[in-house]
């Protein structure tokens, strides 16, 4: 039911009239645009009491206005982008489109009239954050992005304001849901990758081409905002290290949750000391997380982040990473923010973008993965048992690898309470203890070329930050 927003602004006798609306428009009607317009009309009476005047869109720019019309109240105008971005009676552009190429130019040109924006593409700020940043402050204008990264999940203000006070270590994040959901029915029904990305489309969960999120672009893309946040650099999307979780098999599922471990595709941003010029590792990758892990729990579609500061320790934040109303109500939260603010130049700009001031950023060089030392899980197909076993143990005693476990994969899989014999093996799985990169990438060589190679090795890093104490995750 329509409820007046006036109403909750009007004034007590004697007090000043409250302020006027803040008069929004919207490009493009798609999940977010519409989830953004339907939360607004919803609940836009506690909307204008929490902002203090009314949030209203008054124009919605659609490429298909016929389509728009039955969506949307009598009193909202279809226009031309261009019309609603040369309007002087709009205050703030929500850019709800997605794509770098036309949204680039909207966002800017509503930059150059003097509007803010609002908008929950992570692409167009991981590739061109900086350029248009840096076009609002010298505007005096806001570009805010709550929705960009894990929707219901406010954490870019928790980066900007809440943790303010704090020299970030680290964070690490499940922050893209359609990997989260597909690794989680995998795990469920011990379907393969196929199969389960086939469900997850049908069920709306995955798009038509998954590329963006099953080989952890768009988790990179958020990351690297995430990144920007913390440590005070310019995005570096370029230097994320990437990899996706279309590989993936069945049996590492199982054999993940057998050994005590679950796999997650995760973002990591880590300062590698407390300098502030250290390097940084960003990576998103699958990984092995052990099940009392704190994110190893978060299921399905959800999303969870944990961010560990000098002073506050580790905070954990969770919710639902996707959706048109999740990621229209974070839009709304941006609106909302802004509608707050005091009129003038520089309103935009009472939190700088990126937490810390323009002249404070600083790059800061980034860690190659080939550079990085871990824990691994690694799974080796063999023809002899035997025989594959007395080569892998005299590689990882060359290279000086730890073993903490290492057993065959039919007493892993069996569940028969390891009654299968190491000569039944049709596969060696090993967890092995913290070692270089490099060194993981030469022992994973020689297997494959190995006459005893039955398939190329699988291997995952074993990640543990976040877990207390000195407890590695290799006694799972």
């Amino acid at each position: 039911m329509y409820q007046d927003p006036e109403a909750f602004c009007a004034p007590l006798a004697g007090a000043p009239a409250p302020a006027p609306a803040l008069r929004v428009g919207l490009i493009g009607l798609g999940h977010v645009g519409l989830g953004t317009y339907r939360v607004l009309q919803r609940n836009q009476a506690a909307i204008a009491a929490r902002a203090g005047r009314p949030v209203v869109i008054t124009q919605v720019a659609v490429r298909r206005r016929e389509r728009a019309a039955p969506l949307l109240a009598p009193e909202v105008r279809r226009v031309e982008v261009a019309d609603l971005l040369r309007d002087p009676d709009i205050d703030v552009v929500v850019e709800a489109v997605g794509g770098t190429t036309l949204a680039r130019e909207w966002v800017l040109q509503a930059i150059a009239q003097g509007k803010s924006v609002v908008t929950a593409n992570k692409a167009l700020l991981a590739l061109h954050g900086d350029e248009i940043f840096a076009a609002a402050a010298a505007r005096g204008v806001s570009v805010a992005f709550e929705g960009a990264v894990a929707v219901s999940i406010p954490i870019i203000k928790a980066l900007r304001e809440s943790l303010s006070a704090n020299r970030i270590d680290w964070l690490a994040g499940i922050i893209n849901g359609t990997s989260n959901f597909i690794l989680s029915e995998m795990r469920d029904t011990g379907q393969d990758f196929d199969a389960v990305l086939r469900e997850a489309q049908r069920l709306g969960y995955a798009e038509a081409d998954p590329a963006f999120d099953v080989d952890g672009i768009d988790a990179a893309h958020k990351l690297s905002l995430l990144s920007a946040l913390a440590f005070g650099t310019p995005l570096q999307f370029e230097q994320v290290a990437v990899q996706g979780i279309r590989d993936l098999q069945a049996q590492d599922v199982r054999q993940a949750e057998a050994l005590g471990y679950r796999i997650k595709l995760l973002g990591v941003a880590q300062s590698l000391g407390p300098e502030a010029n250290a390097p940084l590792s960003l990576r998103v990758q699958p990984v092995l997380l052990p099940r009392r892990h704190p994110l190893a729990s978060v299921e399905g579609a959800l999303n969870g982040i944990l961010v560990h500061g000098d002073a506050s320790g580790v905070v954990a934040y969770g919710g639902a990473g996707a959706g048109g109303e999740p990621t229209g109500a974070a839009v709304i939260a941006d609106l909302v923010d802004l509608a707050r603010q005091p009129p003038g130049p520089a309103a935009g700009l009472r939190v700088p973008h990126l937490a810390f001031h323009p002249e404070a950023l600083r790059p800061r060089p980034v860690q190659a993965l080939s550079a990085s030392v871990a824990a691994c899980y690694l799974r080796w197909p063999v023809q002899s048992a035997q025989a594959g076993l007395r080569l892998l143990s005299e590689r990882l005693a060359a290279h000086r690898v730890p073993v903490r476990r290492l057993q065959p994969q039919a007493a892993v899989a069996s569940g028969s309470g390891g009654q299968a014999t190491p000569e039944s093996a049709s596969a060696w799985v090993l967890l092995g203890g913290p070692a270089p990169e490099s060194v993981w990438q030469a022992l994973t060589a020689e297997l494959a070329a190995s006459p005893w190679s039955a398939a190329p090795p699988v291997r995952l890093r074993i990640e543990t930050l976040g877990l207390t104490g000195h407890d590695d995750g290799l006694s799972a």
